[in-house]
């Protein structure tokens, strides 16, 4: 009987059906996680910002808004500035109201505001501060939640909750979201309003009139640079939709007859939302001949367009103007924008969708920002990349779709998952690397020396003086030649004995210079005699504090200019 041949069983190879690849099970979850996920997202950034209150000190324009806010809350009035609506500031000034700290009266915003954070004895001003910085959290919150919102519209969930990621990891972001300053807030707003005003385009009624109205009001009662960039982003994003649309006259016709109704209760909406954020004043204005609601807001708008047409001193490059430049806003989207966000935006602008029904929408989200940049560029007031900050959560929604174009990618070639993973991974990193000094971030592309592109704002805002006087003190210096570029009790912070630096020569001992004190105030000589040079043009420093304080000693044999 012949023997049959034996051969090795392998086991057999178990196919499971219908299984989603690893890709599709991610984005299966961040679909059914995408809620929790954002507010994962906006609690991280909440707890991020507040880490920040007690490092730095307040910076130039915060008392100023705690101090409108306050005579707004305390005593009913609006008298001290017009340049900047109530809004922001009411909010930063809330919850120290609310703890019981009322204004002083003292006549000058910016000082009053100084004596409102130290007043109440000692260990008061560093919790008055947090308490104010606490107020403008809310518009982070707000903003947040809008980039959600226009993602879901425009993208998808996914690329929503990945454009909330970029948007709430942008160092800027969380600088001026951590401030008790107005440019978080009317980014907030003017994201609100502007997604409000498509809702009730696409579904004209009660209730998206209502809400278009109530967005309106706050963005106008947030910073008046929305009085440009809102209509002007309107009015390209329109542009783009009619130019990929479209549409026969006769439904433009038909749209139009409903929604001007229902735009028109928007507007009585607005305005007597606006009137209440002047509490109900009434009085002559700058532009009619006879008595109005809302005074101050005239005297606001009148006030921004002197300001613009003056300019404000202005440093780039090395350079000082009093008029700006147009391509200072680029240059700062260049340098201070992550890298890794850059180079998904402009994927995103590459590989736009194509769709017809994605693509109209699309273009809007790229219309609003360009349109704004457009507004900016035209400014004479060119003092930091907060102005601007209205288009970030526009550029987050554009990265978003960079990412998205290689999570399509990543299907079919592996490599594109990886760039995805890699770039995700750097603008988290990116954003974490920069703990606590996101106001003075900038990419890799300004090397070790940014104060030679921009300062103000951008990099010195005052917010190092704290650090100042607790490196002094571990160095037990007797004293310090030190002029701050804000109004700042430098006593309270624990400075030793303090002079006032001059532009011949440092003193003997401990010299700090602020970067703006010394790149754009040019030590008080600031645009006259341009070509001379001031002591810190030639002498290096010891030390750099924080990011933006200079520290240098000078030998007693050495000391120069006393």
């Amino acid at each position: 009987m012949p023997t049959a041949s034996k051969k090795k069983l392998k086991p057999e190879r178990i196919v499971v059906e219908n299984r989603p690849a690893p890709l599709d099970r991610i984005e299966s979850f961040v679909e059914r996680r995408a809620v929790i996920l954002v507010l994962a997202l906006i609690l991280l950034g909440s707890v991020r910002i507040a880490l920040t209150y007690s490092v730095f000190n307040h910076t130039s324009d915060e008392p100023a808004h705690i101090a409108c806010g306050m005579q707004w809350l305390d005593q009913g009035l609006y008298t001290y500035e017009a340049q900047h609506p109530p809004l922001t500031r009411v909010m930063v000034a809330l919850l120290p109201y609310l703890a019981g700290v009322r204004g002083n009266k003292q006549g000058d915003m910016t000082f009053e505001g100084t004596t409102i954070l130290y007043g109440g004895g000692a260990g008061q001003y560093d919790w008055r501060l947090a308490l104010s910085r606490a107020g403008n959290l809310p518009f982070f919150w707000l903003a947040c939640w809008m980039v959600l919102l226009w993602g879901r519209k425009i993208l998808g969930t996914v690329a929503a909750v990945i454009a909330v990621l970029i948007f709430s990891m942008i160092p800027t972001v969380l600088a001026h979201a951590g401030l008790s300053t107005t440019d978080m807030g009317v980014t907030a707003c003017i994201a609100a309003a502007l997604y409000a005003s498509l809702r009730l385009v696409e579904e004209p009624g009660l209730k998206t009139s209502a809400w278009f109205g109530l967005a309106l009001a706050a963005m106008v009662l947030s910073k008046f640079s929305a009085l440009v960039f809102f209509p002007a982003a309107i009015a390209l994003a329109f542009g783009a939709w009619f130019w990929i649309a479209r549409p026969r006259p006769s439904d433009l016709a038909v749209q139009a007859m409903r929604c001007v109704p229902w735009i028109a209760a928007s507007a009585v909406l607005a305005l007597f939302l606006m009137w209440a954020g002047y509490r109900f004043s009434w009085g002559k204005n700058v532009y009619l001949p006879f008595a109005a609601p809302f005074p101050e807001l005239f005297a606001g708008i009148a006030a921004v367009g002197a300001h613009n047409s003056e300019g404000h001193l202005s440093y780039l490059f090395g350079d000082l103007s009093m008029g700006g430049w147009w391509y200072f806003f680029p240059v700062l989207m260049a340098v201070k924008l992550p890298l890794a966000m850059l180079a998904l935006t402009a994927v995103g602008l590459w590989k736009y969708p194509k769709r017809r029904e994605q693509g109209w929408i699309f273009a809007i989200a790229i219309a609003i920002p360009l349109a704004m940049l457009a507004v900016a560029m035209a400014a004479r007031i060119n003092i930091g990349i907060r102005h601007i900050l209205p288009m970030f959560p526009f550029l987050a929604l554009i990265a978003a779709s960079g990412a998205m174009w290689l999570v399509e990618a990543a299907r079919a070639r592996a490599w594109a998952g990886w760039i995805l993973a890699g770039a995700l991974l750097w603008v988290c990193a990116t954003s974490l690397a920069a703990h606590p000094d996101y106001l003075a971030y900038f990419n890799a592309t300004v090397g070790d020396h940014p104060e030679n592109v921009v300062v103000d704002s951008d990099l010195d805002w005052g917010q190092d003086i704290k650090r100042l006087g607790e490196r002094l003190r571990e160095l037990n210096a007797p004293s310090v030649t030190f002029t701050p570029t804000i109004t700042i009790s430098l006593a309270a912070l624990g400075f030793p004995q303090h002079g006032r630096s001059v532009p011949d020569g440092p003193a003997p001992g401990w010299n700090a210079m602020q970067m703006s004190q010394w790149k754009l105030y040019r030590l008080g000589l600031q645009m006259n005699d341009r070509s001379a040079k001031i002591w810190p043009d030639l002498i290096q420093p010891t030390e750099r504090v924080g990011k933006s304080i200079l520290l240098y000693y000078i030998p007693p044999e050495a000391g120069q200019g006393r």
